[in-house]
């Protein structure tokens, strides 16, 4: 199967991530790894030292302002969204992955070497490397936008059509024709969910991962070599390779769900999380902490999720301060 980064390398290529066959890249390599984040434990936040900045954590029981809403974790930074709308960013931050513009956004997500967060506008910044123009997304307003583990940024705009920027590796920023609710794309392949509630893949046309099953789905999230998808009973479906068990969920019901490279992560409809799949070398990663959550980012070798508390956890590689995150 494609992937197995055993090191780190200076990242001065777009080959590794985007193409999943060599080791990716990192200027923290010069730095000391931190290893395995240690696992969170159950809280609430009402006996820590920053609990006044934890939504629902304060003595009154009243929340406070600011607490974050969202996670999305890149290969080895991740970026979070406050609920006043600012974006704060942890982890390496070779070149300027970790360093979100100013202003105010309503959703983000982290893509390999670059982040994207759509503004209250409607409109899409990305910041980071730049390797096929993927930091340079496509105008226009947008209801969603989405960055990849390879040069790539799709969105979903206004009108429902499917817009992409970057590498066009496997007719990736060609999408199909037709109106979506949500796209997901990865590295050689990409994933949405029409309004109609069935899912479209398209990319590479030689593996399993473009053939999604029939029916209808809420959500879809495409991960290394195989996606997962929300169907409307809330039952999780996967498809694509399965070498490690990322293609075979629980059983259960679920709000939404997160495909990994090796492993995916799901939170169930009581606010736990549930992970399957083995991310070789850090099976930690597949390990989430207690608690209840409101929704969770599965990457390469760790993941983090959102408490219900507004504060987030992550578990797994800590190796550069990317399972760290900073108080809301």
């Amino acid at each position: 199967m494609l992937m197995k980064r055993i090191a780190r390398q200076p990242r001065t290529t777009r080959l590794g991530f985007a193409l999943l066959v060599v080791s990716t890249t990192s200027a923290g390599c010069f730095r000391t790894p931190l290893g395995d984040a240690p696992v969170p434990a159950p809280d609430n936040g009402a006996d820590r030292s920053d609990a006044s900045n934890l939504l629902g954590a304060v003595a009154d029981g009243e929340p406070t302002a600011v607490a974050f809403v969202s996670v999305s974790v890149g290969y080895d930074f991740a970026c979070g969204l406050r609920n006043d709308g600012t974006v704060a960013c942890w982890g390496d931050n070779f070149n300027g992955d970790a360093t979100p513009p100013e202003g105010t956004f309503v959703s983000v997500s982290a893509g390999a070497f670059f982040a994207c967060g759509l503004r209250t506008d409607g409109t899409i910044t990305c910041w980071g490397n730049t390797f096929d123009g993927e930091t340079s997304p496509p105008a226009g307003t947008f209801e969603s936008v989405s960055a990849s583990p390879s040069p790539l940024v799709c969105g979903v705009r206004t009108d429902g059509t499917v817009a992409c920027s970057g590498a066009n590796d496997n007719g990736l920023t060609s999408p199909p024709a037709g109106t979506f609710a949500s796209i997901s794309p990865n590295s050689v392949f990409a994933c949405g969910v029409r309004t109609d509630g069935s899912v479209a893949c398209w990319g590479n046309p030689s593996d399993r991962e473009t053939s999604p099953p029939a029916g209808t789905f809420a959500s879809v999230s495409a991960g290394l070599a195989f996606a997962c998808g929300v169907r409307t009973d809330g039952t999780v479906s996967c498809w694509g390779f399965n070498n490690s068990g990322q293609a075979t969920p629980p059983a259960g019901t679920f709000v939404s769900v997160s495909a990994g490279d090796e492993f995916a992560c799901g939170v169930r409809t009581n606010g736990t999380i549930a992970c399957w799949g083995t991310p070789d070398p850090y099976p930690s990663a597949a390990k989430p902490p207690a608690g209840t959550f409101s929704s969770v980012s599965a990457g390469v070798y760790y993941a983090c999720g959102v408490r219900t508390s507004g504060a987030i956890a992550c578990w797994g590689d800590n190796s550069f301060g990317q399972a760290t995150p900073p108080a809301p």
